[in-house]
């Protein structure tokens, strides 16, 4: 994979010139989710209103579903310029160096979308999103899947329930944490390879918004669905930093208005489109969903807050601190 990458880097270094020389700017936005997702919508609205202000100047292609790289491919793909634009979730920065971004994945850490829209388009949003820059990578706007749910097939009501279990999530030692102090084995797998493991039985169950899990399917081959709401799942839009720079100033600007409107329109529909999903997953008989007492909620939170203060010196004291200050965060 990595001469794979490597030869895609040189191909685009020479379609980027031509491309420059011949006034068309083509911005491959590649991601790993289905078409129908708040993600993927939000991509092709993106799409559209970009290819609209630029009035032909920019050709934005988009390759949803893990067409060209899997989830550990698609950074290094874009640092080497192989595509200019991502939209990884922000579990995907721990790895690439960026602890900062697992603040992110800490249980029970925003309550609703009101809590997490003070962090990720405030000054706090902003300040990680220039952390980005060291790594060649110009990071442009927040944008919202939504709350994550824990699936298996068994139910889950408490969480005794999930121990033993082995629980597929992304590579992040926060998100590792976690499944720890609920007893749960972790396994990192990338995305695309969750319905299979699932269905093999490689993995017992994952924690996903429900827009994740209908698209993919999960919910054929996840008997139940607790309602946990325990985590949160956002993604950080990025760019190339080098091709981004690189853009005549007007062309750059007419992008970030594009931008700023399809971050709109993205956090809009991914609150709704996980409440439609949800009732979707009930209706189709496959899956039961649960919807925890308020104490086998508290529980829940229970057995997950001492994450937080294991986790801290990872992620940066201060910078945790600022995030529970904003919110409003309570243990218990």
């Amino acid at each position: 994979m990595k001469l794979k990458l490597t030869a895609l880097a040189i191909a685009a270094t020479f379609a980027a010139g031509s491309a420059f020389a011949a006034g068309e700017i083509v911005i491959k936005f590649s991601h790993v989710v289905a078409k129908d997702t708040p993600k993927g919508k939000a991509a092709e609205y993106f799409k559209k209103v970009a290819e609209e202000r630029t009035k032909g100047k920019v050709k934005v292609d988009i390759y949803p579903n893990s067409q060209l790289y899997k989830d550990k491919e698609e950074l290094e793909a874009l640092q080497l310029g192989a595509v200019q634009m991502l939209a990884p979730s922000l579990a995907k920065f721990g790895p690439l160096g960026v602890k900062e971004y697992e603040v992110f994945d800490l249980p029970y850490i925003f309550d609703n979308y009101d809590e997490l829209h003070k962090v990720t388009q405030g000054p706090i949003g902003q300040q990680l999103l220039g952390k980005l820059d060291s790594k060649g990578i110009k990071g442009l706007a927040f944008w919202d899947n939504g709350f994550k749910h824990l699936s298996a097939n068994k139910p889950i009501k408490q969480p005794a329930d999930i121990k033993g279990l082995k629980m597929r999530i992304q590579s992040s030692k926060v998100l590792d944490e976690e499944m720890r102090a609920l007893g749960a084995m972790p396994q990192v797998m990338a995305f695309s390879e969750v319905y299979q493991a699932l269905q093999t039985g490689v993995v017992d169950g994952t924690e996903n918004p429900p827009s994740n899990m209908y698209t993919q399917k999960m919910h054929e081959v996840q008997k139940n669905l607790t309602t946990t709401a325990h985590g949160y799942l956002g993604y950080a839009v990025i760019v190339n930093k080098k091709f981004w720079d690189g853009l005549p100033a007007d062309v750059r600007s007419q992008l970030e208005g594009a931008m700023r409107d399809s971050t709109i329109y993205a956090n809009k529909i991914a609150k709704q489109e996980n409440e439609d999903d949800l009732k979707k997953i009930a209706a189709s008989g496959k899956t039961t969903v649960y919807n925890p007492t308020q104490a086998e909620r508290a529980a829940f939170r229970k057995a997950l807050a001492p994450v937080h203060a294991k986790m801290a010196d990872r992620i940066g004291p201060d910078l945790l601190k600022s995030v529970q200050t904003a919110t409003g965060f309570k243990a218990n």
